[in-house]
């Protein structure tokens, strides 16, 4: 399950912005995206993942997924950085 590779990374970025930075510098070895985040606002996430050959998963709620990342809010996306 992904969520449990987001309490067991030792490096991630979390929320929409962070997610794509990490993505456009190299440094993102997955992206994990909420399936409830507003599709308008992931698809570039989900594009620049593809583009990169970078592994996506999906979790079902945007609140588990931010509280995986120990936020205390959702988070549409999260990226598990490269060590």
């Amino acid at each position: 399950m992904s969520y449990e590779k987001v309490k067991q990374a030792k490096r991630l970025s979390v929320g929409l912005k962070q997610t794509l930075k990490a993505i456009e510098q190299g440094k993102a070895q997955e992206v994990i995206v909420a399936k409830d985040a507003d599709q308008r606002l992931t698809s570039r996430i989900i594009q620049y993942s593809e583009e990169r050959k970078i592994a996506i998963s999906y979790v079902d709620s945007m609140k588990q997924l931010g509280k995986a990342s120990g936020i205390d809010v959702g988070a549409a996306a999260v990226a598990v950085l490269k060590d």
